[in-house]
């Protein structure tokens, strides 16, 4: 989740998913649903070199289905795969400089991962936008 003015990503629990990933499809729709999100950041697992391994390929079947969930529910919610290489490795560094113990990283780590992937993309956009308005001057 971010704040409102979209400027700073923050952890709202899990969704937990147990063998059918695409179960989670039904929890996700809810959570949109009922939080009025207008935009939802799918990480996108992309292989090192860039390229699309067999993780980011699910990714991007399951985010596809997401966006046929969320139409067919008649929401205005954009779906967007961001990369997400290099996130876990900075949600291990975010909970290091935290304080928290690496036996301790372990069932923070996916939370915190989804938070960096997320200020990424807000980042981005702020990036953009700031970028366009100098445009206009």
């Amino acid at each position: 989740m971010s704040d409102p003015e979209l400027t700073f990503a923050h952890p709202e629990g899990n969704i937990v998913v147990r063998g059918d990933y695409f179960q989670a499809l039904y929890e996700a729709c809810d959570f949109i649903e009922d939080h009025d999100i207008d935009h939802v950041v799918v990480g996108y697992p992309l292989l090192l070199d860039g390229t699309e391994g067999k993780s980011a390929r699910k990714a991007r079947r399951w985010a596809k289905a997401l966006e046929k969930h969320i139409d067919s529910r008649g929401l205005a919610t954009t779906v967007e795969l961001l990369d997400e290489r290099m996130t876990t490795v900075s949600a291990h560094r975010q909970l290091s400089e935290a304080g928290l113990s690496m036996r301790s990283h372990r069932p923070n780590v996916d939370q915190q991962s989804a938070v960096v992937l997320l200020q990424a993309a807000l980042d981005a956009a702020s990036r953009t936008k700031t970028a366009s308005v100098g445009l206009e001057d």
